[in-house]
C-alpha cells in the first residue's frame, strides 16, 4: 500500500462491492486505513434504492458512528440511495448479535478493524450449553 493520506475527497475514496447480491448491496470504502488511521475506523457506505447495507446487527465490543452524507433513510433504509460515513473504534476482537435471525457472530485477531482478517471468526445459530457440557473424556 502506497503512503497514508492525511487528507482524502470522499469523491475520491475507492468503492467496492459489498453485499450478498440480492437485497443487500452497497458499495464501501475504507477511509480509515487510506488516511493510516490506526484506533479509529471510517468506512464511507453507498446504499442503492431499495436495498440494505448489512443486515440487523448489534456490535458489542466495537462502538460506530453513522454519519449521513447523502439520501435519507433510517437503520432499516427506504427507497432512496443513502451515502454514509460509518466511524469507529478499532479492536481485535468483537462480538455480534443478529436480532432479526437469531444468529451471532465472534471474531478474535481482528486487523484494522476489518473482520474479514480475523484469525478465528465463527457465525451461527449458538445452542446453550453449560460450561462443562461435553468436557468429560470418552472412556
Amino acid at each position: 500500500m502506497s503512503e497514508a493520506r492525511r487528507v482524502i475527497n470522499l469523491a475520491d475514496v475507492p468503492l467496492k462491492d459489498a453485499g450478498n447480491g440480492r437485497s443487500f448491496q452497497a458499495h464501501i470504502g475504507r477511509v480509515g486505513p487510506t488516511l493510516g488511521l490506526t484506533g479509529l475506523g471510517c468506512t464511507l457506505t453507498v446504499v442503492p434504492p431499495g436495498k440494505r447495507a448489512y443486515p440487523f446487527h448489534r456490535h458489542h465490543v466495537f462502538s460506530e458512528l453513522f454519519y449521513v452524507l447523502s439520501g435519507t433513510g433510517e437503520l432499516r433504509l427506504d427507497e432512496r440511495t443513502m451515502r454514509y460515513l460509518a466511524i469507529s473504534n478499532i479492536d481485535t476482537v468483537d462480538v455480534i448479535d443478529y436480532p432479526d435471525s437469531g444468529k451471532m457472530g465472534v471474531a478474535a485477531g481482528v486487523k484494522g478493524g476489518d473482520l474479514s482478517t480475523a484469525t478465528y471468526k465463527a457465525f451461527g445459530h449458538v445452542t446453550p450449553a453449560d460450561y462443562f457440557d461435553s468436557e468429560e473424556p470418552a472412556r
